[in-house]
Formats: C-alpha cells, structure tokens, sequence
C-alpha cells in the first residue's frame, strides 16, 4: 500500500503547483492529485515487464545464433535457464497486469529496445548472471533469488533507465524508490504457482480522502497560516522563507487542527524528515522550531482538539 509519508510528498508538490501557476480551481488540481498518485502502479508494472523484455530479447539473441551460417555447438544447443524463469513467466503471465496493460496506454518496451539492451548487456557480464546459469539447481527459488539480484543489483539502480522514467513523467522521481522497494518486498514473496499482483500500490480509502482533505484544507487556509507564522517568526520577512518550509509548515499545521485523530508527533516527526530531502540543509531545524511555538499557542487557547490519550 501506498505510505502516508509518500501521501504527504504527493500533496506539498500538488500545493506547491497550485501556489506557484494561481490556480483557483482546486475540484480540477484534487482530480489530478488523486490521478498523480495512482500513476505509480504504472511504474511498478513497467519495472516488472522490464524483466520480461530482457528475457525476450535475450531469446531472440539466441534463436540468432542458431541460425548462424558458422553456428557452433555452444550456439545449437544454448543454456535455455534466464529464458525459462519460472518467476519471470509468473510476471509475464499475471492476469492484473494483462488486465492493466490492455486498459491503459502503457509504453510498450518493445518500442524503447536500447533501455532492454543495455540491461541484457549489463547482466550477461555480471558474476550473478553467470552463476546462475552454471548452477546445476534448477528449481523456483533459484530463479527467485536470482531475479531479486537482477532487479536489486542491476536494473533498480541504472541511471539511465531513471533518466528516462524522469523524462517521462516527474513525478515518478519521487515514485521510484517506494515501487522498487515494493517490488523486492512483492518478488521475496512469491511463492511457485502465484502471480503477481497490483494490490501493493493501491491507495485505501481513507488514505485517500486523506490525501484530498490535505491539499484541500491546507490550500482553503494559507493565507490564515501565514499571518500564524509571520507572528512567530518576527526576525524572518516570509518572503525570505523557503516556499517549500513555508508549504510543509502549513500542511503540519491542518494536521494539528483538522485532523484529530493524528498524533501531534507523528506530524512533526513526518514533516521534519520530508524537509531533510525537499528542503534547505537547515529546514528541518527551523520547521521544528515554528511548529513547536504554535503548537504551544494551540494548546494554550484550546484550539487543538486530539482524540484519545496521548496524541498531543
């Protein structure tokens, strides 16, 4: 499932948006918000048949060679064990992803070969490659453990394939380190006879309505929260402040007072770690700082109203 931290990256970018184009149609911006963050299931699948590519385009490399005027033995009679994964054929064969790819206008690999080559190229000289095919195992959890090396070792950290989902879409910049990671999570637990599914990036329910009430209130009350910072930040004209720091306080402060069954540290704790990769190097500090100011004036005058023990 998709995380709430991830849920918060997708708002202040979406808020961040909004303030920077003056859009004031915000039914429209929650519409594409809610399109934004689905649109990583797309990249979970991409990166799965990315595998199954690689293992099409290193069969047509083999029935090449067959056919070889000089074909030696080796050429005749070719080690068929990556061509035969039992985990990739599960990939290739899951009903959701067929599903998913004859609905929607995925990119099809077989478009976009020179990613597929230079992933072929770069595991047919690696150690894991080699050993794999030497093994004289031959069962599903070989083939598992070998495509989670190929996946971890090989293809998740590749530049240039993360230079092209960017030149795809932007956001998947952001997107690419939880779909990997799900992946590796989804691949250690596949079982022989299974298939994969795309159950793991949904969003639920109330992490969706999360996720708009969010941007939503966040944006309805800015100008309020501004005037709120100015107070405790006297020494700092706002237009010095980072728009970033100013969008993340903002977003912890709805938190704070409109939504009462989230921890107040847990909000803090969130918005702090989210500065230390959006941010300036000395956000988090002065984030932790203003929030904690207002959050005593809250207490103070009542406005904070957390349910159940423990939550301020």
């Amino acid at each position: 499932m998709v995380n709430r931290r991830h849920i918060r990256i997708k708002v202040m970018q979406s808020i961040y948006a909004v303030l920077q184009s003056k859009s004031d149609n915000l039914p429209k911006e929650e519409k594409f918000l809610k399109f934004n963050i689905k649109k990583a299931t797309e990249l979970y699948i991409l990166q799965l048949l990315l595998m199954v590519e690689i293992r099409n385009l290193a069969l047509e490399h083999i029935e090449i060679k067959k056919k070889k005027y000089l074909a030696t033995d080796e050429d005749k009679n070719p080690n068929l064990k990556f061509i035969n994964n039992k985990l990739i054929q599960a990939i290739s064969d899951s009903p959701e992803i067929k599903e998913y790819v004859g609905k929607s206008k995925l990119i099809d690999w077989k478009d976009n070969r020179e990613y597929v080559r230079i992933l072929l190229d770069e595991m047919s000289d690696s150690d894991i490659y080699k050993d794999y095919l030497n093994s004289e195992k031959d069962d599903f959890f070989e083939d598992r453990s070998f495509v989670l090396d190929l996946f971890k070792t090989i293809i998740a950290p590749n530049e240039k394939l993360f230079d092209y989902y960017e030149s795809l879409n932007l956001s998947w910049v952001d997107d690419y380190p939880l779909v990997n990671t799900t992946i590796l999570k989804v691949l250690k637990q596949m079982e022989n006879g299974h298939f994969i599914s795309l159950k793991h990036l949904e969003v639920k329910e109330d992490d969706e309505e999360f996720l708009v009430d969010l941007f939503r209130k966040t944006i309805l009350h800015q100008q309020e929260f501004t005037s709120e910072i100015d107070e405790k930040t006297p020494n700092w004209d706002t237009e010095r402040i980072a728009d970033m720091d100013m969008i993340l306080i903002k977003m912890a402060l709805t938190e704070f007072l409109y939504f009462p069954s989230i921890p107040t540290k847990v909000t803090i704790n969130e918005y702090i770690e989210i500065a230390k990769d959006y941010s300036t190097r000395k956000s988090s500090y002065f984030i932790n700082g203003v929030l904690d100011k207002l959050l005593k004036d809250y207490n103070k005058t009542g406005r904070l109203k957390k349910i159940g023990r423990g939550l301020l």
